[in-house]
């Protein structure tokens, strides 16, 4: 087994590398989860409301946020085999933890998790890409770093290999099949703003650079099919001044996804999406395009004292664009390039709105909403009239694009005539169809380790075991 980094060895491991490896899987309660974490001390387990998440619930939650486009089939493996794949997983060495402080907000002296998202890989995505590399070198696996795969042979109707340059040469390596798992095109400017559309070479890259759509381009130089929501991708609220593509030191630091407590303000001061409309899980993914189109591709998200102990850890982290007020308006006198005027027009209009009668609760859609207003919040309505207060300026930070390849349920490519391409498999960021317009919290790692895991199996049981070879690339 063959494994092609484009990367050096200190930044391997694609956009996996920069998550906080969260994971989404179907699960019936708590004995699902011990299953995971077998480790839960008992102080642990009492204080903890795991709750369930049926695979009903996330075929539905699939469904739901992608506009009932996604491909049915492929989402029945992702969600039927989600939790046997993180059970393989933690076979090959990953480790699970629960996500306390995220996911689950202590009430009444319990954590409750919600969302449909529960544990994370233990040490976040690099965690999770260092105990995936051990397991692949443990198993016999070599990687090639700094390999940039770059085109496909063929020959005798299959894929035989791949052209890779290394080192300012180009080298053919021969296999008997072929697992694309090169990401998507988001590090990509150019494609960005021909299939997404204008404005988007604005946005930052939270991950990799080496995303840059060549699985793409290779696949269908040789016949693959194109498939999936080419103009759609997974976009959030990211770092103002955070650079222009991902930091291995902060990783996931700069996003900020505590939203749905606070307001979102554009720099003409209005508001412009409902911060409550969902669990941040279900809309985080989307916000960062409705940033993008804001004026200057900038926003900022306000809180005050009443909610800020629920601000999550990259709130707090030194590169970040904040500041901290005693009033309103000494607040929005330091927010650059902002309506001043329209900016307490838009809080004093907000706070009346706001539904006082209904408790507020972080832990579930409390339904304390706005009434009146053109753009309403839908939950976790609070007033902002508690100093000290709080604003971080935010743009457009892109994940991972959803357009890509068409592949079956056995992981084969498709070409345009809708057969399989001998010798030729993909998964992860690179498989089209899966996401439309929006994406559930943590199905992606989730996507690739089911698509990743039945690639192989496919590609494997398809060769000559008696000296058969493969190349990931």
């Amino acid at each position: 087994m063959t494994l092609l980094e484009a990367a050096p060895e200190s930044e391997r491991g694609g956009n996996s590398g920069f998550t906080a490896g969260a994971m989404r899987f179907a699960y019936d309660g708590r004995a699902d989860i011990l299953q995971l974490v077998p480790d839960l001390s008992e102080e642990q387990l009492a204080k903890t409301d795991f709750g369930s998440y049926s695979k009903d619930q996330f075929f539905d939650d699939m469904a739901r946020v992608t506009q009932y486009r996604c491909d049915p089939d492929l989402v029945d493996l992702l969600v039927t085999r989600s939790f046997d794949t993180l059970k393989w997983m933690r076979d090959k060495g990953v480790r699970f933890l629960p996500i306390y402080g995220r996911q689950a907000f202590q009430v009444d002296g319990k954590f409750t998790f919600w969302g449909g998202l529960t544990l994370e890989a233990n040490g976040g995505g690099p965690g999770l890409v260092d105990s995936l590399f051990d397991a692949f070198e443990s198993a016999g696996g070599k990687v090639f770093y700094g390999h940039r795969a770059i085109g496909l042979t063929e020959g005798g109707g299959r894929v035989t290999g791949v052209v890779a340059r290394a080192g300012g040469q180009i080298r053919t390596i021969s296999a008997d099949a072929v697992v694309l798992a090169c990401g998507g095109f988001q590090a990509n400017a150019e494609w960005r703003t021909r299939y997404l559309g204008p404005g988007w070479e604005f946005a930052k890259v939270r991950g990799t650079q080496f995303d840059v759509g060549d699985g793409h381009r290779m696949a269908m130089d040789i016949g693959a099919m194109s498939w999936g929501n080419w103009s759609g991708c997974h976009a959030v609220g990211w770092d103002s001044n955070a650079p222009a593509f991902g930091d291995r030191v902060v990783g996931d630091g700069f996003q900020k996804h505590s939203y749905p407590f606070g307001v979102i303000v554009n720099s003409r001061g209005e508001r412009f999406v409902d911060e409550g409309a969902d669990f941040r899980n279900y809309t985080y993914a989307k916000y960062g395009q409705e940033v993008l189109r804001q004026p200057g591709q900038i926003a900022w998200q306000v809180f005050d004292s009443k909610v800020t102990h629920l601000l999550r850890d990259e709130y707090r982290i030194r590169q970040v664009t904040k500041i901290v007020a005693p009033t309103l308006e000494e607040l929005v006198r330091r927010m650059d390039g902002i309506d001043e005027e329209q900016f307490l027009r838009t809080v004093r209009e907000y706070n009346a709105a706001v539904d006082r009668s209904v408790p507020f609760n972080p832990n579930v859609k409390d339904g304390r909403g706005t009434t009146g207003l053109a753009v309403p919040k839908s939950n976790w309505a609070n007033t902002l009239d508690s100093p000290p207060y709080e604003a971080y300026a935010v743009t457009c930070g892109i994940t991972f694009t959803f357009g890509g390849l068409k592949i079956d349920t056995s992981a084969r490519v498709i070409d345009v005539t809708g057969e399989p391409i001998p010798g030729l498999y993909a998964c992860g960021e690179i498989v089209g169809g899966i996401f439309y317009f929006n994406y559930p919290g943590g199905s992606g790692l989730t996507a690739g380790s089911v698509f990743g895991r039945i690639a192989g199996a496919t590609a494997s049981g398809a060769l000559d075991r008696s000296a058969a070879s493969s190349v990931s690339a």
